[in-house]
C-alpha cells in the first residue's frame, strides 16, 4: 500500500514511547483498526491510511501516509487527539493553522425541491462537488444557527481541528449524496418535527452558504447477495445503493409507500413494517453476501445481535442507528 500514499505528514513526541504505544494500541483495539508490530515499528492502518511510530535517539517519530490530503489531515486530528488524552503531545514538522477543517467544503443552497410527499431535495453547488459523488455515499451538512454569520471549524497550530461552541455551534447531521454531477450534488431530507434541517430547508435557504464535510461513510458493499433493510431515514441511502450495486439486491423498506418514488416500480424492493423479521428470515447466507441495516437505533442494535448470534462475520453487514 506504500506506494499508493501519495500524501505524507510527520511529528515527534519526545515523551515516553511506552506511553505512546500502549494508547495507539488500546484504540486499535477499540476501533478494531489492524495493528502491526516490529522491532523498528508500530504500524496502524486506518481509512485507508497509514500511521506509524518509529522509536528515534530524540523521541518517538510518528510517520502519517495516505491517498488524500483530507484524509492524512483526519488522521493528525485523531492521532494528535489519542496522544494527547495519553498525557502526550505531537509536535507535527507541518500544520496547515488556519485553514478549513480537513474535508470540508463551503457549497451554497442552489434549489430545494419536494420530491414526494415527505421528502425535500436540496442541490448544493460548489467547485468540489466532484470529491463528494464517489468512494463513500455519506456527507456531514453543517449548518450554522439561524440568524448568526457562520463560524467554520478550523485547524489549530497543534494540528486538531477546533470546532465553534455555543451561539456558533453547528448543527451537523448526515446525509447521503443522491446524485451528483459537474458543480453540484443533491441530497433528500425526511420532512419531521422537531427536525433542525428541516426548519432551514423550510426556511428559503436558497443563496446560502453551508458546510459540507467528507465524503465518509462507505460505498455499496461489493457482494453477490446484497440485502438491504430500512425505514424512511435510510431510503436515500438504500435508493442509491441499489443503483450502484452490481450483483443481485433485494431491499426492504418501512417507509410510506408514497415516499419510493421510482423505487416502487423496482422489482427488488418490497414494503414491510417489521424489518427484523425480514432479517430472521435470511437464509443461507454465505461468505460471497452482505446484509446492511440502517433505522432506529434499538432495531439497528437487535438486528446487530441477530447477526451476530447467527455467526455472521463483522465485516459481512452493517447495522446503523440512523436516529433514536
Amino acid at each position: 500500500m506504500a506506494d499508493l500514499q501519495k500524501f505524507r505528514s510527520t511529528g515527534m513526541i519526545a515523551q515516553s514511547a511506552g506511553a505512546a504505544a500502549a494508547a495507539l494500541k488500546a484504540r486499535a483495539a477499540e476501533w478494531d483498526a489492524p495493528l502491526s508490530e516490529t522491532p523498528e515499528r508500530l504500524s496502524l492502518m486506518l481509512w485507508g491510511c497509514e500511521l506509524h511510530l518509529i522509536p528515534q535517539d530524540q523521541g518517538l517519530r510518528v510517520d502519517l501516509a495516505g491517498p488524500e490530503r483530507r484524509l492524512i489531515g483526519n488522521l493528525r486530528d485523531t492521532a494528535t487527539q489519542i496522544f494527547a488524552e495519553a498525557g502526550l503531545e505531537v509536535k507535527w514538522d507541518h500544520v496547515d493553522t488556519g485553514a478549513l477543517a480537513p474535508g470540508l467544503s463551503l457549497m451554497r443552497v442552489s434549489q430545494v425541491r419536494p420530491t414526494t410527499p415527505n421528502f425535500l431535495r436540496v442541490r448544493l453547488t460548489g467547485p468540489d462537488a466532484a470529491r463528494f459523488g464517489t468512494g463513500s455515499l455519506h456527507f456531514r451538512l453543517l449548518l450554522p444557527p439561524a440568524g448568526r454569520s457562520p463560524v467554520w471549524p478550523r485547524v489549530a497550530a497543534s494540528g486538531r481541528t477546533v470546532w465553534p461552541e455555543g451561539s456558533d455551534a453547528l448543527h451537523r447531521p448526515v446525509y447521503t449524496v443522491v446524485a451528483q454531477e459537474g458543480d453540484w450534488l443533491e441530497f433528500d431530507i425526511f420532512r419531521h418535527s422537531g427536525s433542525p434541517t428541516c426548519d432551514w430547508a423550510d426556511s428559503d435557504p436558497v443563496g446560502e452558504e453551508v458546510g459540507v464535510l467528507g465524503p465518509g461513510g462507505g460505498w455499496c458493499p461489493d457482494a453477490r447477495r446484497l440485502f438491504l433493510f430500512g425505514d424512511q431515514t435510510a431510503l436515500p441511502a438504500i435508493v442509491r445503493m441499489l443503483a450502484l450495486a452490481r450483483g443481485e439486491v433485494r431491499a426492504v423498506l418501512s417507509c410510506d409507500a408514497d415516499d419510493l418514488g421510482d423505487a416502487a416500480a423496482d422489482p427488488r424492493v418490497t414494503r414491510s413494517d417489521d424489518l427484523l423479521n425480514g432479517v430472521r428470515k435470511l437464509e443461507d447466507l454465505t461468505g460471497n453476501d452482505f446484509v446492511w441495516f440502517a433505522a432506529r437505533a434499538d432495531q439497528a442494535r437487535a438486528a446487530r445481535q441477530h447477526l451476530l448470534e447467527r455467526g455472521i462475520p463483522k465485516q459481512r453487514f452493517v447495522a446503523a442507528a440512523y436516529w433514536g
